[in-house]
């Protein structure tokens, strides 16, 4: 008798080589977890860098003399609200589409290769890009970044799936929350080179930041080659042994041992459970399942479809990406600072050392209780920077010779402190919060969709958020000025009540818990559930787990 059988009382046993023993101590239903483990976890959260780069690069290629005369000729000094809208936008329509299409794709040939044949679309926009001033500049920029935007699409959708479906459930919060992290690095990184390639006279000024995107996609589609597949992903095919070596490699043990046995049977279990559920059917009706069930029951498809896309929805009305876009335009026309691109660096350094506080705060307090409070404190900084504008800040302005200087320039500086303080609250907040739990809550037969569909709303709201900005702030259309700090502010209230009502606490829940929970219990009361049983001490028949190899 093996020890797991003196410790669980579940006896061990094969059945047509496909038989894995369970358990029913729910204390035991995951591996140790080396370190060799949370480094192979940790290197798809590189995926971010292409996220944030892009938000990153653009914003300080928009500002670039250079850029702007190759798009829109040697006598205009700034781009057209149509032409930046269309730039900007263009990245994110790609991203939706690529969200939409990856779940299908990951489902077909896998987690891993879903992302690399991501990592290869990524660096065919690039290269496209890089045609941008030679014959029509604005057609290879927004060609580029289409295509590009297809790859970061993949990208963006499978990364938080693959890791959600191998990271140990003890740490899953802070590991995908490296993603975002990636995400931050990225945006650093692009500033760090448009900040160097600024002074440059030829188009090296911005063919050097879209170049280098090239070099992520090489190290994230190369390095996820030597990394093994999710082992949900065979569970869902029906491929156990490939699962348990799967398994074995992230979770640094043998494949024989009992702790890969037990987490593999807990996770064919869940499968067989909720395959009963949502039974296989056509490709439309694989579709129609994520939107099953009633809005009003907390664990049907729909009501998680909803909280998936909604969340990702919420994030993007934080209006944190109108910093991270329109930054430097925007500064540049206050007149109070004399070096915009610096500015902007500084944001996106307090991004960076900002966000790593989550990797702690979201398994020590929980996923719910980050995104409540992190929804708080963004409202009160995007409210106060706009009321400081608009009284005697940003909106009052005079001319000195043909510049435009704020009348109260401290003001003008508190404002941009209280936008580094909402940086802060949504880098360790609503950043990493809104990935993670958008990773946790499907079911695995809808998974890869939930998790696409949630992605691509994301970028959804990216892509309206960057063609309406322009025209919202630019001084010939909207003209809102800080004004537009009250549309974000009133946004991040939504968020913080949405949070409130509809978000449930899945800290250190397994991915199979994670829907026994929302099945027991609402939102406001989830923090307090504890499992009381495995899935495969429930659904296995004399302790055993049975599922026919593929």
């Amino acid at each position: 008798m093996s020890s797991l059988e003196k410790e669980t009382g579940v006896p061990e046993a094969t059945h047509h080589g496909a038989a894995v023993a369970g358990t029913q101590d729910i204390e035991r239903i995951e591996a140790p977890v080396t370190w060799k483990a949370y480094l192979i976890c940790a290197f798809a959260s590189f995926g971010g860098i292409f996220f944030g780069y892009d938000s990153g690069y653009i914003n300080g290629v928009l500002g670039s003399k250079i850029f702007v005369h190759a798009v829109e000729g040697p006598l205009v000094d700034k781009l057209s609200e149509s032409n930046t809208s269309l730039i900007v936008s263009i990245l994110s329509c790609g991203t939706f589409l690529g969200a939409i299409i990856a779940g299908d794709v990951a489902d077909w040939i896998g987690r891993k290769w879903t992302v690399i044949l991501g990592c290869a679309i990524y660096m065919a926009g690039v290269v496209v890009q890089m045609i941008t001033g030679a014959g029509d500049a604005l057609g290879a920029i927004v060609a580029g970044r289409l295509i590009a935007g297809l790859g970061v699409g993949f990208e963006s959708a499978i990364v938080i799936l693959y890791m959600s479906e191998i990271c140990p459930r003890k740490v899953r919060g802070a590991l995908v929350a490296g993603y975002q992290f990636c995400i931050t690095i990225g945006i650093m990184l692009a500033s760090c080179v448009v900040y160097a390639t600024q002074n440059y006279t030829t188009s090296a000024n911005y063919r050097i930041p879209i170049a280098i995107q090239f070099i992520w996609a090489l190290i994230l589609g190369g390095g996820l080659m030597c990394l093994p597949d999710s082992p949900r992903y065979f569970v869902k095919k029906g491929k156990l042994a490939e699962a348990s070596s799967a398994l074995a490699r992230l979770r640094g043990q043998p494949k024989d041992s009992e702790y890969i046995q037990v987490e593999l049977a807990e996770i064919v279990a869940n499968e067989e459970y909720e395959r009963q559920l949502i039974p296989s059917t056509t490709w439309f009706g694989s579709w129609a399942n994520c939107f099953k069930g009633s809005v009003w029951k907390a664990n049907s498809n729909l009501r998680k479809t909803i909280l998936g896309t909604s969340l990702q929805m919420m994030q993007q009305w934080t209006g944190v990406n109108f910093i991270f876009y329109y930054s430097t335009p925007f500064l540049q026309s206050t007149g109070a600072i004399a070096d915009s691109f610096l500015i902007s660096m500084v944001f996106t350094i307090i991004n960076v050392f900002s966000t790593p506080i989550s990797f702690w705060t979201v398994e020590r307090f929980g996923r719910r209780s980050i995104l409540f409070w992190g929804a708080l404190g963004m409202l009160i900084c995007q409210f106060l920077v706009g009321i400081i504008g608009v009284t005697i800040g940003f909106n009052h302005t005079h001319k000195v010779g043909d510049a435009t200087v704020a009348n109260n320039i401290p003001a003008v500086n508190a404002q941009i402190a209280f936008i580094c303080i909402f940086i802060f609250f949504f880098a360790s907040t609503w950043g990493p919060g809104a990935w993670i739990v958008i990773g946790e809550i499907f079911p695995l037969p809808i998974r890869s969709r939930g998790v696409g569909l949630s992605t691509a709303s994301n970028w959804l709201w990216n892509t309206i958020i960057a063609v309406i900005t322009p025209y919202m702030t630019g001084e010939s259309r909207g003209n809102m000025k800080s004004s537009v700090f009250f549309v974000w502010g009133g946004l991040c209230t939504a968020a913080f009540v949405y949070t409130y009502f509809l978000v449930p606490e899945t800290k250190g829940l397994s991915l199979e818990q994670v829907d026994k929970m929302m099945e027991e219990t609402t939102p406001r009361t989830s923090a307090k559930w504890k499992p009381t049983s495995t899935f495969a001490a429930s659904k296995a028949e004399g302790g055993y787990v049975h599922a026919e190899t593929a």
